[in-house]
């Protein structure tokens, strides 16, 4: 079922491996093109346009883009006992993780009477997409508020697709969630016409003001993801995020059965979800495909799971050790990284790049997709390079503030000169001999 890929007795480049590992179709830049008429519409029609275009996406349209409050206790009245209990867990389990990420000022000192403070500062005001297409997240409400409250956002308001079958409401799971973390403003509203209400506001139907916000989190669509691209810059984005993916590094330690079942569980949310095996053992790839071939048809999403595992995102790349392993998962940068091997503590530090990595038989991606603590708004088609996933940093500025006395600026007033001198900035200079009577040292 999964495509191979052999690697054993090779040395490729960190080069070679980028163009040679599975990767998912995504062509952000050519969404674009359909997205931009889009965006300009909600920018000069506002909730005209946005209702309009729901209609024509959605199938259906909205009385109004903000839910009623009486909607979202509702839906949480009327939320399974049993959800509620899970949400509540995963809730409090995120709230713990991530109110270590909490940033302090710090000041320092230097010299006598020149200090530098770094000032963190939430942003004011924030846009938390959750989607509601194959799938519905509620659990991505919790992945998204939870950072930001704790970040201490000021206003944040909640964005997820109308759905036809609840009257043009967001699914009641998603309303739910919000309720339960205390979120009292959410928009029926979704992809890139969500995006683009966020970065320009509104006025609602009923008058009712539709604030803009300065920053945007949330997985989506491609079209979604194009629209944070063209919006970025009036807006801060989390990141443009692409299909989900996991990526499984094992050794023939592995249980082909929890492999199997974990790249299925990630296949199922889209067609173009990558899930990728890497390892030593061509045993454990034949065990694994095995596996695959009964349990993908006894899934319940099995069209859309075969489809997205015998996509070209998809596949086991043969290697002859772990280390050409570790060399392979961190050109690939998985958005989530299972480690199966040996020692798989002391494998799993050696790893550069992945967005999150679950170490061991007994940390699976779902358990991080919901309950383990952890973020599960992660980057993906190999932006773990370079990037991080959704956090409480994510929500705060750092703001340096420069405090120094006059002494404090005479000491070092020749410096700033000669460095603006040699930069051809004479108003630089300038700018620190006016307050010296026109001369330092």
């Amino acid at each position: 079922m999964l495509n191979r890929t052999d690697l054993r007795g090779q040395v490729p480049t960190a080069a070679e491996l980028r163009a040679t590992l599975p990767r998912a179709e995504y062509d952000v830049d050519a969404a674009l093109h359909h997205v931009r008429p889009v965006v300009e519409a909600v920018r000069d029609r506002g909730v005209e346009a946005v209702l309009e275009y729901t209609e024509k996406f959605d199938k259906v349209r909205p009385g109004a883009v903000r839910v009623p409050r009486a909607e979202l206790t509702q839906a949480l009245a009327q939320l399974d006992p049993a959800v509620r209990a899970a949400l509540e867990e995963s809730i409090a389990r995120v709230r713990k993780v991530h109110a270590e990420q909490r940033r302090t000022d710090v000041t320092t000192t230097v010299v006598d009477g020149g200090t530098v403070t770094e000032k963190w500062v939430p942003v004011e005001r924030v846009g938390l997409y959750a989607p509601g297409g194959l799938a519905v997240y509620p659990s991505t409400v919790v992945m998204n508020v939870v950072p930001a409250q704790i970040a201490g956002v000021g206003s944040l308001v909640v964005c997820s697709p109308p759905q036809a079958a609840f009257g043009g409401l967001p699914h009641p799971t998603i309303l739910a969630a919000a309720e339960l973390l205390g979120v009292d403003e959410v928009w029926a509203v979704g992809g890139a016409l969500a995006v683009a209400l966020l970065a320009y506001g509104g006025t609602d139907t009923d008058g009712t003001e539709l604030a803009p916000v300065d920053i945007v989190t949330g997985p989506g669509n491609i079209y979604l993801t194009a629209a944070k691209r063209l919006l970025r810059g009036l807006i801060g984005i989390d990141a443009e995020a692409g299909p989900t993916e996991i990526a499984v590094l094992a050794d023939e330690t592995a249980d082909p059965v929890h492999v199997a079942a974990d790249l299925i569980s990630q296949a199922e949310h889209d067609p173009l979800a990558a899930s990728v095996l890497v390892t030593t053992s061509e045993q454990l790839a034949d065990a694994v495909d095995k596996e695959l071939a009964h349990r993908v048809a006894a899934t319940k999403h099995s069209e859309r799971v075969a489809e997205a595992l015998g996509g070209k995102q998809s596949g086991v790349i043969l290697v002859s050790t772990v280390e050409d392993g570790l060399r392979v998962v961190d050109a690939y940068a998985a958005e989530h990284l299972e480690i199966q091997t040996a020692n798989a503590r002391e494998v799993a530090a050696r790893v550069r790049n992945a967005g999150a990595i679950f170490v061991g038989a007994y940390a699976p991606v779902s358990l991080g997709d919901y309950c383990a603590g952890s973020n599960h708004v992660l980057p993906t088609a190999g932006l773990a390079r370079h990037s991080s996933g959704l956090s409480v940093q994510s929500f705060l500025k750092g703001i340096h503030v420069v405090d120094y006395s006059e002494d404090a600026l005479r000491e070092v007033a020749g410096q700033v000169v000669a460095l603006a001198d040699a930069e051809d900035l004479p108003a630089h200079g300038e700018a620190i001999t006016a307050r010296f009577g026109g001369a330092v040292r």
